[in-house]
């Protein structure tokens, strides 16, 4: 079946049918049965078109056949689609049943195997990717995906495969990404800064069957990390360096293979992404996404960013994260804008990349923005064709965005707020105040839903009333990858609660109060205590270790480990931090070591977090000031 129907008794002796999908002749007869069963007494039918994509002449004479059941003011057919308004218009129907025109969106229906094969064919020759070679058409992104896809099948990919991929942003990371898509594989992305042992742990969370890997910026030794990665993980069937040939190579590879389609169908809503993000368990957490979920969203922050055939983006946004491709890859592809690829992240790079092509879009953490306005080779006029800035992954203080806004006057400055599981959640308006950027993160987005719920009792908060932060839409995640019931972060309403607290103002505006796991967010990375409190418990001498967050003017917030050693042991803290660069990323390593004689406790015996977390921040200040 290409339909779905929902049926849901409402309040007040009324009932709503919701209609997903295609309603056509093969799908009309189930319309049919679930209308059957509203008993004829009911004093309203409400029938939801908002997701049908299409309706044919059997299902306009399903809606007729109700009609004559459901007379006068007891039968209402709403958010229909603009398509689908046009069916009822050119048939006459509206006239005939009483029809109301939505205020949805008219949502993208396409897996981006699809939506890639339709930009191919509609405007093939718009050059929408540029690194430090050359231009790259949607011909060229097409034909190179197909060539990459026809390497991994022959090492045995198949739809619903688990895909890893790990790289530095690159022309070939997109290919691998789209290749992946045409088979209809789970693209599982993954931290281009793990270390082979943090990129086997994340290989066995997601199932991985296949790992994709290209430059990494810590350059591994190939032998080396080939061995370790296939002897550490046992589910492993292959690996792939996708950038042992240059982008080129790849597409004159797909120009010289017949067109392929590959068989098998792959739906806009099949899993098609697993992200992992970080929580308090302590192990990498996989978020499933669907097409549908990506891409509306991209659609809909393409509009957010007033983005058009004229932009150019100069993107820095790390691809395997849901903010790079959202906001950036996917957005940028909506409207055709050209997506230019620094060759590495140096200011000067960025500097000159952005004067060069006289980039309009440049989305960033803003403490790298900071960087980027701090450096020495920085002058106003050399990034002044900038329009649009999105600042996410950690909030701008007032002083950040001051100076932002004093250097380039012309710049449209955005705060938004996601998650990986739901993004974008929140973004300002285009001409929003100043207030409105360093003291909220923006208003819902289209069609998304957001309530505050108070963290004792579950009430629905009043505007000014801090609390737990839910929200659902159309990006809401399916759920994490073979996470238990109970870490399901999605309730038995379908709200997602996001761990974050906040309030909304009287003006609708979102207001970010804190987080309530302990979740460490360092100039927009996201880091999990745990995971960094298991590589130090392993140094030597360590008895005891807490790892917490403390503020940071640069990066928001710092990593802290508070240790207890072992009787007799001393700590060289020079040495810990070069064992642990072996075994964590360098962003996790920890910028303070405090040695603590014992951890206080509560009155039950457990740690007291709080305490420990308001020391550390205190030794943290005092050597901030020293």
């Amino acid at each position: 079946m290409d339909i779905t129907v929902i049926f849901s008794e409402n309040t007040n002796n009324g009932v709503k049918v919701t209609v997903d999908g295609r309603l056509d002749t093969n799908t009309a007869p189930e319309l049919r049965r679930v209308l059957g069963t509203v008993p004829d007494d009911t004093a309203l039918l409400v029938i939801d078109l908002g997701n049908t994509l299409y309706i044919s002449s059997a299902g306009l004479r399903e809606l007729l056949i109700a009609r004559k059941r459901f007379r006068d003011d007891r039968m209402k057919i709403v958010s229909v689609s603009d398509s689908v308004m046009d069916i009822f218009r050119i048939s006459g129907f509206d006239t005939i049943l009483p029809v109301e025109q939505g205020n949805r969106a008219d949502f993208v229906h396409l897996s981006i195997r699809d939506f890639i094969r339709e930009k191919a064919a509609s405007c093939g020759d718009r050059a929408v990717l540029r690194d430090s070679e050359k231009d790259w058409t949607w011909t060229d992104i097409d034909l190179g995906s197909d060539a990459m896809a026809h390497r991994l099948r022959r090492m045995g990919v198949r739809k619903g495969s688990h895909v890893g991929i790990a790289g530095l942003n690159s022309v070939n990371f997109i290919l691998c990404l789209y290749a992946v898509q045409k088979l209809g594989a789970l693209a599982v992305l993954m931290n281009f800064n793990l270390k082979p042992s943090e990129i086997i742990t994340h290989i066995t969370a997601g199932d991985v069957a296949f790992m994709c890997v290209g430059n990494l910026p810590y350059r591994p030794d190939r032998d080396a990390f080939f061995h370790e990665i296939r002897s550490g993980a046992a589910g492993l069937e292959d690996l792939f360096f996708f950038e042992d040939l240059p982008a080129g190579q790849w597409v004159a590879e797909g120009a010289a293979c017949p067109l392929e389609s590959f068989a098998g169908t792959v739906e806009p809503d099949d899993p098609c992404l697993m992200l992992f993000t970080s929580g308090s368990t302590g192990k990498p957490k996989g978020v499933i996404l669907s097409a549908y979920n990506v891409l509306n969203a991209a659609e809909i922050s393409k509009r957010s960013q007033n983005l058009t055939g004229d932009s150019v983006s100069c993107n820095i946004l790390p691809l395997f994260h849901v903010f790079g491709l959202v906001a950036g890859l996917f957005a940028g592809a909506f409207a055709d804008a050209l997506l230019v690829l620094p060759k590495d992240l140096h200011m000067s790079t960025l500097m000159e990349t952005i004067e060069k092509n006289r980039c309009t879009v440049f989305h960033a953490v803003p403490t790298l923005f900071l960087a980027l306005l701090t450096n020495p080779e920085f002058r106003p006029e050399r990034i002044a064709s900038l329009r649009c800035t999105i600042l996410s992954g950690a909030a701008a203080t007032k002083a950040q965005l001051d100076l932002f806004r004093e250097k380039l006057p012309d710049n449209r400055f955005l705060s938004s707020y996601g998650l990986s599981e739901a993004a974008p959640v929140t973004i300002t308006e285009y001409e929003d105040t100043g207030e409105h950027i360093t003291d909220t993160v923006g208003k819902p987005m289209e069609h998304i839903e957001m309530k505050i719920v108070s963290v004792s009792d579950g009430h629905e908060c009043a505007p000014g009333e801090t609390g737990e932060i839910l929200v659902q839409g159309y990006n809401l995640m399916a759920g994490y990858y073979k996470a238990d019931l109970d870490s399901q972060s999605i309730d038995t309403d379908g709200w997602l609660h996001t761990g974050d607290l906040g309030f909304l103002r009287e003006d609708g505006y979102l207001h970010l109060d804190g987080r309530l796991k302990e979740l460490i967010i360092r100039g927009g990375e996201n880091i999990m205590p745990l995971d960094v409190a298991q590589a130090v418990s392993a140094l030597p001498g360590i008895s005891d270790v807490k790892v917490v967050g403390v503020p940071s003017d640069f990066y928001g917030e710092e990593v802290a480990a508070c240790i207890v050693l072992k009787p007799g042991a001393e700590f060289d803290e020079k040495a810990a931090k070069s064992i642990l660069s072996g075994k964590i990323a360098a962003f996790k390593i920890p910028s303070y070591f405090f040695i603590f004689d014992e951890f206080p406790v509560l009155s039950n015996g457990k740690q007291d977090s709080l305490a420990i977390a308001a020391e550390a921040e205190r030794r943290a200040a005092d050597a901030h000031r020293h």
